[in-house]
């Protein structure tokens, strides 16, 4: 079963459930969808549509922590609900040791050994670790390494 197939069989699963708060998050992944395979006049394979889940997830994030610092604890916990929501879409994460030797394989392939070769790690890694870790916690450990 396809990713997409999966996520409009959990909306009609939520809306039997009557669950308006999990519906609502899936009618928006959705839209989502469906808004990148109008503009682009293609059909989303699995890939595209966990980089839209990453996507939605990034935006829930950075609205979660600009939340916080306003202090509207009731917007945060709708976010936070509608992140769990997405990130049940999204293939199984890896741990910070798997991520690491993974860039250090990646440094170690590409032969870089300054900041300025970073764009050629991230090139390495984007398709590798794509919906399984957090892109900006890997720049930060290219970095970190590279530095």
């Amino acid at each position: 079963m396809s990713l997409k197939a999966r996520i409009t069989d959990d909306m009609k699963t939520a809306m039997r459930a009557k669950d308006s708060a999990r519906l609502g998050t899936i009618r928006l992944l959705l839209a989502a969808i469906k808004q990148k395979e109008v503009d682009e006049r293609i059909e989303l394979d699995d890939t595209a549509v966990s980089s839209v889940v990453e996507k939605l997830i990034k935006q829930r994030r950075d609205s979660i922590s600009q939340f916080q610092a306003a202090g509207r604890d009731d917007l945060v916990a709708a976010e936070q609900a509608e992140l769990a929501v997405l990130q049940a879409y999204l293939p199984e994460q890896l741990s910070l040791a798997e991520i690491e030797a993974a860039v250090a394989a990646a440094i170690a392939e590409s032969g870089a050994t300054s900041a300025k070769d970073m764009g050629k790690v991230m090139g390495l890694l984007k398709p590798r670790l794509a919906g399984r870790a957090d892109m900006g916690q890997v720049s930060a450990l290219i970095k970190s390494r590279l530095a």
